[in-house]
């Protein structure tokens, strides 16, 4: 179930759908990302509609790694691409979920 969240963090980023993007996040959800922390779920999904400086990506998935009896903590490596399919870096996000949501995701890029 948790693989299937962080999975569909990127669908619902990727295709604009931000109430399904709330709909996956706790509300005190916090994502440590190289370039700054964001904390909150309203701050978050605000983040990803307004904020972010290219809102015209897509995600590709290369591995999933998940640990824990029920899978609690899940790795996720992957590419971001621009609109005309450019690369734009590697990533790796780590999620820690609480109660079925995301509560935590940090991130790393190459």
């Amino acid at each position: 179930m948790t693989e299937a969240t962080a999975l569909a963090y990127y669908d619902a980023i990727d295709a604009d759908d931000y109430d399904a993007l709330a709909s996956l996040l706790a509300p005190g959800v916090v994502h440590d990302r190289p370039d700054r922390t964001i904390e909150g779920r309203e701050t978050l999904v605000g983040f990803m509609r307004d904020g972010r400086p290219n809102k015209r990506t897509s995600h590709e998935v290369t591995t999933v790694f998940a640990e824990g009896e029920d899978g609690e903590r899940v790795a996720v490596e992957g590419r971001l691409f621009d609109s005309g399919g450019e690369k734009m870096f590697g990533f790796v996000d780590a999620f820690a979920f609480e109660d079925g949501k995301i509560a935590e995701i940090r991130t790393y890029t190459d």
